[in-house]
């Protein structure tokens, strides 16, 4: 039985380059955000796992005895299994949480995931909890809060059922884990992440996890070194729009159209590539005349998300937007509405008024 109160956060991300080109092995750059997701976990009613998210208007409350007696039905042994059951397996924990098959509503999968996670990280029972997170982040805009949120559940489940430490010292505000313990909360926070969005990168998760900059590559995740900092206009167009949806159209366009969608891909990762080394080649500070070529890539990578299909007419708006006040702009995750970010040269405060 839980006996004590955890907190835990995970920030949300932007990718600099490699959206859609990643899920496809392809490389991908991503930083971390100063927007975290939040979870605060506590002992609950003796009998009841209860999870409250605000943001998307979610408050379940479920017995455990239940949940035991859902997890029997679906095969679920603990860790290990896999927590996205297929057939009737799957369709026993939809019923169960009173959701439709097929439901793309981010309250929908965000019940899914929690479900999902309890399952199949509880490994011995499934514990009494009363779970709240909330979030800086808007959802549905391609800053990553479905896997910062699949992170903080991964952590504080994993930090539950003791696959993991709770490395938090008394007197201490905040603690991190050992890298080995990272990665496990990372691969359970992929897990998380397929359940909302199907076929996931692991990109979001990564960064969500281990913070910073990093190239991602095929499951290889490797921290970006000497950075420069960065600073980046973020343009919310407030757009909603699925990432399944649109990963499965651009696979879709590349099965149709290979011999011109592939080459397309290769210069999306031709342009992460480029852009690693100019970044890990520029100054920790560095002035306007290094961010003519970073510029660049912004452009041409823009272009070719919407040969993609994953374009917007509201990103469009906003790439003309800041070309006119000679800035450059691109989106940043799935596309599709979401957002987008505005390169700033240093010591250029934003001529847009914002």
């Amino acid at each position: 039985m839980w006996t004590r109160e955890l907190a835990v956060s995970a920030p949300g991300k932007v990718i600099l380059h490699g959206e859609h080109a990643v899920v496809l092995g392809k490389v991908a750059l991503a930083v971390a955000l100063d927007l975290r997701t939040f979870l605060r976990l506590r002992p609950g009613a003796e009998g009841r796992l209860s999870v409250s998210l605000p943001g998307v208007g979610v408050r379940r409350s479920w017995d455990t005895p239940d949940l035991r007696a859902l997890r029997g039905r679906i095969g679920g042994k603990g860790r290990g299994e896999d927590p996205l059951p297929r057939g009737s397996e799957g369709l026993s924990v939809l019923e169960f949480a009173g959701i439709s098959a097929g439901a793309t509503a981010p309250e929908s999968l965000a019940t899914l995931a929690f479900l999902y996670m309890c399952l199949a990280i509880s490994a011995k029972d499934v514990p009494s909890l009363d779970i709240v997170v909330w979030s800086e982040l808007p959802t549905a805009a391609g800053l990553g809060s479905s896997a910062a949120y699949a992170v903080c559940l991964a952590a504080a489940l994993l930090v539950v059922c003791g696959a993991i430490s709770c490395p938090l010292q008394e007197g201490e505000s905040t603690a991190r884990w050992t890298e080995e313990e990272l990665t496990l909360i990372n691969s359970w926070a992929f897990r998380g992440e397929q359940v909302i969005h199907g076929n996931p990168s692991g990109v979001d998760n990564a960064v969500g996890t281990w913070g910073g900059a990093l190239r991602y590559q095929a499951g290889k995740i490797t921290p970006l070194k000497r950075v420069p900092t960065l600073r980046i206009l973020l343009t919310n167009t407030k757009v909603p729009r699925s990432t399944k949806v649109l990963v499965a159209g651009v696979k879709e366009k590349i099965l149709k159209f290979p011999a011109i969608m592939n080459p397309v891909l290769d210069s999306i990762d031709a342009i992460s590539q480029e852009c690693q080394s100019v970044l890990e080649a520029m100054p920790a500070n560095p002035s306007p005349e290094h961010y003519p070529v970073l510029e660049e890539f912004f452009d041409i990578n823009q272009h070719h998300l919407n040969v993609l299909g994953v374009g917007h007419p509201s990103l469009d708006k906003l790439c003309q937007v800041t070309a006119s006040h000679s800035l450059h702009s691109k989106l940043t995750g799935a596309g599709g509405g979401g957002c987008g970010i505005t390169l700033l040269p240093p010591g250029q405060y934003s001529p847009l008024g914002i």
